[in-house]
């Protein structure tokens, strides 16, 4: 049970670690932001990002608005509702 705790952390730490390196200051905060609203949408961003910077395709760290544009590539559309009252 502490074995597992303790491989949880540290697989916590080191996904940390990776995002210190690939993100901005600013981005790390919009994505910690992210985090306390919609944890899914982060785990995605964080996966997505350690999986490009893995494979060698982070040309650089990533800005916010670089982010801002990732988050919008990854979010579903979403849908408008139009009532029409008769």
């Amino acid at each position: 049970m502490q074995n597992e705790h303790a491989a949880q952390n540290e697989q916590a730490a080191q996904k940390d670690q990776i995002l210190k390196q690939i993100l901005t200051p600013e981005a790390r905060m919009r994505l910690n932001n992210i985090r306390m609203v919609k944890k899914e949408l982060s785990d995605l961003v964080e996966q997505y990002l350690i999986g490009m910077a893995t494979q060698g395709k982070m040309p650089g760290q990533i800005n916010d608005d670089q982010l801002k544009q990732i988050l919008l590539s990854i979010q579903q559309p979403k849908r408008d509702f139009k009532i029409n009252r008769v």
